[in-house]
């Protein structure tokens, strides 16, 4: 009997059969589709579309260049009739023909527009409106050829300019009130207005032109259609008309200003200054008032800014015709002045802006005119250096003019301008971001003044001199004074003194005074700058030589006097610790050594000794923790005065040279290596040793007696002993390269002898067996270089 299982095993079993043929199904499907994809025949990508052919233009464009084409065509047709054909035709033919043409060409407009053919009215406008230039040209060739041409054109461009604008005007038009939206709007046409407008242009001009006006009446002309422009601009709301407008305006508006200012500088009587007086205010109201009603600010800043300077230009102009030519500038600038005071009125920003920017353009015009008396005084003095104690002039302008640079001859007013530009930067900069810079700027200036009027007034020498001084101590003193230490304030008090002490190098008692003097005052005030005590120091080197040339020293001896400053320079140096003026002041110091080492080059005695008192001063200040490297200077200096004085002396040794730079070098290193025990052997002594082995290696060479090689050697062997007693390398190394080198050179002669007296085949047998004998010993010879290094690597 078959064995039937339990219910619930006989469901799980089945439920395990199904889901493997589900399983099967699902592979066998994937498999089928497959098969049917791989059997279909493939299937072509689609064709590409044909390029589309794209017009090159647009109906628009084609439509305007047919018309214009068109207008223009006819317009040129009427013209060959007017010229060519109008004489074969009777007076009433004549007017018949063309004043047919051209109301049919100023009426098909009407019609046109009523069929929304816009385009097409205006080219046919435009015929019409060119066809009443020819008539009115017709009209002068048959009936009025007698009259003035220029005349007859200034009537006509009016009367067209006024037929065009109610042309314009008639078949303008204007778009239907809100409430009837459901007509369409009427067209207008564009042409008209803007080509009235620039016929407008002309009548005032041409008139002016007919009545053989001056340069005034035609600069007026152009002025008043300039401001009928600038009006037209403003209240035509009609963008073609304005821009009309406003080509018409900047154009003639500009052109008629510089004109009115070329009337006002070329002006000479009182009646040509007023009226170009006139017109540039004119010109300037314009300007102003279109400033005032433009809607941009930036362009309306411009505007008034060019209204500005036509005001001072017209204010300026009045007293210039009456005045000498120096106080040209100081007038304009006076106007200036006025004009920025003007700034404070009740005045839009973008028209306050504008005077602001045209007052201070003024100003810095006449501050780059005072410049040239300024550079004069200021470079003037330098030319004394070369001339110096020859005598001391009569005038402070002859004291800066004495190389051939002559004096402006404006110069006389600069001072006075320099000072007004100060105070207007002082009084009108006040509660913004740009006060510290117009402080700093209006300074300046007064000392630029202050340093010119000695010159501009011509005054006595001596009192040149002592305002100058005055000059140097008011700003020193407003360096004393000052919160902080700032720069700014020092310079113009160090620039004045170069000046001052050129200046008095005229006279002997003048320079050796003021030099003092100023020595004295930049030392006073060294702890508030950095560069005071420099100052100082150099002007204290200064008063050294000029001490030294009174007294009739020669130059040697004067470098002992110039000595001096560096002794000082290192005393204070020592005392301003943490002060920035500290690397600034050791800087001038070791300059002045060195122009006191240069004075005793000539003498080399006294040049030993400066270089020795240099070589103190710098061991002096290697005392200091902080200025240990001052130390290798001051060797260096004592080994150079060694050898100056050695060189005085005669002596031809190179021991005698090289021995007092190894000695100190040698107790330097020693110092070292105890101070710091793993210093190598070469840093503490390889230079010491150098500097003697070396130098006199080299001269026992060439030395053809025995004692130097002699002593030479034995140096070697006690300096090659010390290295392997306290197993040095620098010393083991040098002085037994030097012992072999020395042994060499001694044993040279004989090596020469006993090779001349060999065979020739004795060197070539004595290298074989040498290299028998290195091969055989190899490895032992590697083992013995292996120890060699360990011992020398052990030893520091």
């Amino acid at each position: 009997m078959t064995h039937l299982p339990p219910p619930a095993e006989e469901l799980r079993l089945l439920d395990t059969e199904l889901r493997q043929l589900d399983a099967r199904r699902a592979l066998l499907l994937a498999r089928r589709a497959w098969l049917i994809t791989a059997l279909r025949p493939p299937v072509a990508p689609p064709p590409p579309p044909p390029p589309v052919r794209r017009p090159e233009t647009t109906a628009p464009r084609v439509q305007n260049v047919l018309l214009v084409l068109g207008g223009a065509l006819l317009t040129i047709a009427a013209i060959a009739f007017t010229l060519v054909s109008w004489g074969r035709m009777g007076i009433a033919g004549r007017a018949l023909v063309l004043g047919a043409v051209t109301l049919a060409s100023l009426g098909s407009p009407v019609l046109l527009l009523r069929h929304r053919l816009r385009s097409t009215a205006e080219a046919v406008a435009g015929l019409g409106l060119a066809l009443t230039v020819l008539d009115v040209y017709a009209l002068h060739e048959v009936a009025l050829p007698e009259t003035n041409g220029l005349g007859y054109a200034a009537i006509a461009s009016a009367l067209l300019a006024a037929l065009w604008t109610a042309y314009g005007l008639a078949l303008g038009g204007t778009r239907r009130p809100t409430g009837e939206a459901a007509a369409p709007a009427r067209l207008t046409l564009r042409l008209p207005l803007p080509t009235a407008l620039a016929a407008a242009q002309l009548p005032l001009i041409l008139w002016a032109a007919a009545a053989d006006a001056g340069a005034p009446v035609m600069t007026g002309a152009l002025l008043v259609t300039a401001a009928l422009d600038t009006a037209v601009a403003l209240r035509v709301p009609v963008r073609s008309v304005c821009l009309v407008a406003a080509v018409g305006a900047y154009g003639l508006g500009g052109w008629g200003s510089l004109a009115a200012g070329w009337l006002s500088w070329t002006a000479t009587g009182p009646s040509a200054v007023a009226r170009a007086a006139a017109l540039l205010l004119f010109a300037a109201a314009v300007a102003l008032a279109a400033a005032w009603r433009l809607p941009d600010t930036n362009v309306a800043t411009w505007v008034a800014s060019a209204g500005g300077l036509l005001t001072v230009a017209a204010l300026g102009g009045v007293p210039r015709s009456s005045l000498p030519g120096e106080w040209t500038v100081p007038g304009y600038l006076v106007c200036a002045v006025a004009v920025l005071a003007a700034v404070r009125a009740r005045l839009p920003e973008p028209m306050r802006r504008g005077l602001a920017l045209a007052a201070a353009s003024v100003q810095a015009v006449a501050v780059v005119w005072a410049l040239p008396p300024v550079t004069v005084a200021l470079l003037g003095p330098v030319a004394r250096v070369g001339r110096v104690w020859t005598g001391a002039p009569s005038t402070a302008r002859e004291a800066v003019t004495t190389v051939g640079v002559p004096w402006p001859p404006y110069g006389a007013t600069a001072p006075l301008v320099l000072v007004v530009v100060a105070t207007v930067l002082a009084v009108a900069v006040r509660g913004t971001e740009w006060r510290p810079r117009a402080t700093i700027g209006a300074s300046a200036l007064v000392w630029a003044a202050a340093l010119v009027l000695p010159a501009a007034l011509d005054i006595p020498y001596w009192a040149g001199m002592s305002a100058q001084g005055l000059t140097i101590v008011a700003a020193l003193a407003c360096v004393a004074r000052s919160a902080e230490p700032r720069p700014v304030l020092f310079l113009p008090a160090l620039v004045s003194s170069v000046s001052l002490a050129c200046l008095s190098l005229a006279a002997e008692g003048t320079t050796l005074g003021v030099l003092a003097a100023l020595t004295v005052l930049f030392a006073a005030v060294s702890g508030r700058s950095r560069l005071a005590p420099v100052a100082a120091l150099a002007y204290a080197t200064a008063l050294a030589c000029a001490v030294g040339a009174s007294l009739g020293w020669q130059s040697p001896y004067i470098a002992l006097l110039v000595l001096l400053v560096p002794v000082v320079a290192a005393l204070l140096a020592a005392r301003l610790v943490g002060s920035p003026a500290r690397v600034p002041v050791e800087v001038t110091g070791a300059v002045a050594g060195l122009l006191a080492v240069g004075l005793a080059v000539p003498d080399p005695p006294l040049l030993a000794l400066v270089l020795a008192l240099c070589a103190v001063i710098a061991a002096g200040t290697a005392v200091r923790e902080d200025r240990r490297p001052a130390g290798y200077a001051a060797t260096a200096l004592f080994v150079l005065a060694a050898w100056v004085r050695l060189a005085c002396w005669g002596v031809g040794s190179v021991e005698a040279y090289t021995l007092p730079v190894t000695v100190p070098a040698l107790l330097v290193g020693a110092f070292g290596r105890r101070k710091d025990p793993l210093t190598s052997s070469w840093t503490a002594y390889g230079a010491g040793l150098s500097v003697t082995l070396v130098p006199s290696l080299l001269t026992a060479w060439i030395d053809p007696d025995w004692p130097r090689p002699l002593l030479l050697g034995v140096a070697a062997l006690a300096v090659t002993l010390v290295g392997a007693r306290h197993r040095l390398r620098a010393p083991l190394v040098l002085g037994g390269g030097v012992l072999a080198l020395d042994a060499l050179h001694e044993l040279a002669p004989y090596l020469v002898q006993m090779a001349g007296a060999l065979p020739r085949w004795v060197p070539p047998a004595l290298a074989g067996l040498v290299l028998l004998a290195l091969g055989a010993t190899y490895e032992q010879r590697i083992r013995d270089a292996r120890r060699v290094r360990e011992v020398l690597g052990r030893m520091r």
